[in-house]
């Protein structure tokens, strides 16, 4: 970007950290049922995970799809191909799907996520069927309806399933919506392992959930969350299996049918042994029952308005004997699963690295082009010596370190412009609109101190995108750490970044984008020079733009001699006289290192022919002076951080904060 100048930065100082704030959970006893689940909801569980738990999550865990492509399907033909394909897929289902003929299978083949998009997600008419052998599936926020047959309430005459699967292994089951189809809603048979079905809701059905039908006693499987109402039986009938856990689950408004024997809640057969744990009953016959040869121990569930059997003897099993778990109070578990099960909103796809994908980039590469809704990369602790680049074509990614700290999780290389350009040099470019980054750190570690080249233009990070957004980032470099731009002069970018951390020392905050810095510590490097040590901001707005850099609520630290840092600097790429740089510093504390003068020229061009206002800065480089502009009361009620962002789509990444 800029013309070389020498530069060599001394030592790196360390940036911090911030501070997570942990709030204290309200305890559940003596509290009514109200109290208890917003209790609850306080408590640090994340009902939104993309990993399985419970027996799902044993013998080598179960995660669907990762690591293979993620498509998004919006047709039949799309889905079963997908769906019955060899390699594995993560499949997203963005609309209602109308499965012909009605009834019909869609054969789900191992190592498959099929997951809704949203809430929006449906199949119609159709079921899912997982063959012998299946393994390693997940089936995650989907609705399935709606191939009931007019007057077969026993679903004699079809097997019209919403979800069948004989001798399978490793299958998590997670928020979906089983209503309305012709025989069960979910049947898991003939000695398959290592299930979970978790915050589902089955509704509007004679038989919802049946498992077994086998001699053998091997089936392993973990019931939580999830809600049966306007069902009859088979919430669920369990037949021979050798663990069943049920816990938390809420059963209500049973179909009232009269029937004595074969309106039920949950069953324990053959030689089932079953545990059932704060479960909620709301007018239920025979909420819990067993056979003889079963075992069945039930504590802490709550029953109301209910008749008939609950049969409790034997001693069954420990659950946490295989796997840790968290209950939730019986009392909070109707507020809790009617508002936390079925499809949701704010569920996606979550790729993890290296977990799922060896690298950042590997996980970018398996967004769908024309990504819909947002994407999480979740990249775990650890230095990621790679560059990574997110174009255009993949919006909506939210790349996101998962250590305590943003400094756990680093994207470093060491490329300068000497070696393919500024733009080449980036350690992580992001040309789509849409992203956010956090928790993270991004550097170019390039040792300007131990070579001399003509470009030592090293950036860390350049976007393109519009709507981007930094949240506790960090951005360490020298020369050239950071830059904001967009496609073209006249095209409008907007970047916010907040409560993140900015080193370098030439020209490391750049550009022509819309770019906000709110809450945040920028560190000016030194470079040993008693006079002069760099340039915060180069900033080539487009005269068109009236918003450029805006720095406020912020602090600007450094270990450079006093007066020898510049502000910015207005930079005109190519000579272009149409890139007028626009930079405003306000409510922003300045260190001694900040020069009196702090803006200057730069290529020929006078900083007294950009837009550099200061306002309301404190600190002892702050100090006013001649040349140091300050922006009147009138237009700072203008120039605010809504106004330079919201652009003409409103857009208000800081609301909330």
């Amino acid at each position: 970007m800029t013309q070389h100048l020498h530069s060599k930065r001394l030592q790196r100082p360390g940036y911090g950290t911030v501070l997570a704030a942990v709030l204290g959970l309200v305890a559940a006893l003596s509290l009514g049922a109200i109290g208890q689940a917003e209790a609850a909801e306080k408590t640090p569980v994340d009902r939104w995970s993309d990993r399985a738990h419970g027996f799902a999550s044993l013998a080598g865990g179960t995660t669907g799809g990762a690591g293979g492509k993620v498509v998004t399907v919006t047709d039949q033909a799309a889905l079963a191909t997908y769906a019955a394909a060899e390699e594995p897929y993560v499949i997203r289902v963005s609309v209602a799907i109308a499965v012909e003929p009605f009834g019909s299978d869609i054969v789900v083949a191992s190592n498959k996520t099929i997951i809704g998009v949203g809430d929006t997600g449906e199949i119609v008419h159709g079921e899912l069927h997982l063959n012998p052998g299946t393994h390693n599936v997940i089936i995650r926020n989907l609705t399935i309806r709606d191939s009931y047959v007019e007057g077969d309430w026993d679903g004699k005459t079809t097997d019209f399933d919403a979800i069948q699967m004989d001798t399978v292994d490793h299958v998590w089951i997670d928020h979906n919506r089983f209503t309305h189809m012709g025989d069960g809603l979910l049947d898991i048979r003939k000695d398959s392992r290592y299930i979970t079905v978790s915050y589902n809701q089955f509704t509007n059905h004679n038989k919802a959930f049946g498992i077994g039908w086998t001699t053998n006693v091997l089936t392993e499987m973990t019931i939580d969350h999830n809600w049966f109402r306007g069902t009859k039986q088979r919430n669920p009938s369990a037949d021979n299996l050798a663990y069943a856990h049920l816990y938390d689950n809420y059963l209500s408004s049973q179909v009232a049918d009269g029937d004595p024997v074969w309106t039920y809640g949950n069953w324990a057969r053959g030689r089932t042994k079953m545990v059932i744990e704060n479960s909620y009953y709301d007018g239920v016959q025979h909420p819990y029952q067993a056979d003889a040869t079963a075992e069945l121990v039930q504590r802490g569930s709550i029953l109301k308005n209910t008749t008939g059997r609950t049969d409790a003897w034997g001693t069954a099993f420990d659950p946490r004997s295989f796997y840790d778990y968290r209950l939730d109070p019986a009392a909070a578990v109707p507020s809790l699963v009617s508002r936390f099960s079925g499809p949701q909103k704010r569920i996606g796809v979550t790729l993890h690295v290296p977990a799922d994908y060896p690298t950042v980039q590997a996980a970018v590469d398996a967004v769908p082009d024309g990504n819909a809704v947002p994407v999480t990369i979740a990249v775990a602790p650890g230095t990621y010596r790679a560059k990574v680049f997110i174009p255009a074509t993949k919006p909506r990614i939210v790349l996101q370190g998962t250590g305590h700290d943003r400094s756990d999780t680093v994207i470093v290389y060491d490329t300068p412009a000497e070696y393919g350009g500024s733009t080449g040099s980036a350690t992580v470019r992001i040309a789509a609109n849409d992203v956010t980054a956090r928790h993270l750190t991004f550097s170019n570690d390039f040792d300007e101190a131990a070579v001399e080249l003509k470009g030592e233009q090293a950036l860390a990070m350049k976007t393109t995108g519009d709507r981007i957004v930094f949240e506790d980032t960090a951005f360490l470099g020298n020369q050239d750490t950071l830059m904001t731009d967009s496609p073209k002069l006249d095209v409008i970018s907007r970047v916010y970044i907040r409560d993140s951390y900015i080193e370098g020392d030439v020209d490391f905050v750049y550009g022509r984008a819309t770019t906000v810095i709110e809450r945040s510590v920028i560190r000016a490097l030194s470079r040993g020079s008693d006079t002069n040590n760099g340039y915060i901001t180069a900033a080539s707005t487009w005269t068109g733009n009236p918003y450029g850099f805006l720095i406020t609520r912020s602090k600007v630290v450094s270990d450079a001699p006093d007066q020898s840092f510049h502000l910015g600097r207005p930079w005109h790429p190519g000579g272009e006289p149409a890139a007028v740089a626009q930079v405003l510093i306000r409510d922003t504390e300045l260190p001694a290192a900040v020069k009196s003068a702090p803006w200057t020229d730069m290529s020929g061009f006078s900083w007294k022919d950009a837009r550099f206002a200061e306002y309301r800065n404190s600190g002892p480089g702050a100090a006013p002076s001649a040349d140091r502009p300050q922006l009147g009361a009138a237009d700072a009620r203008t120039y605010t951080v809504a106004n330079y962002l919201k652009g003409t789509d409103g857009w208000a990444p800081y609301a909330g904060h």
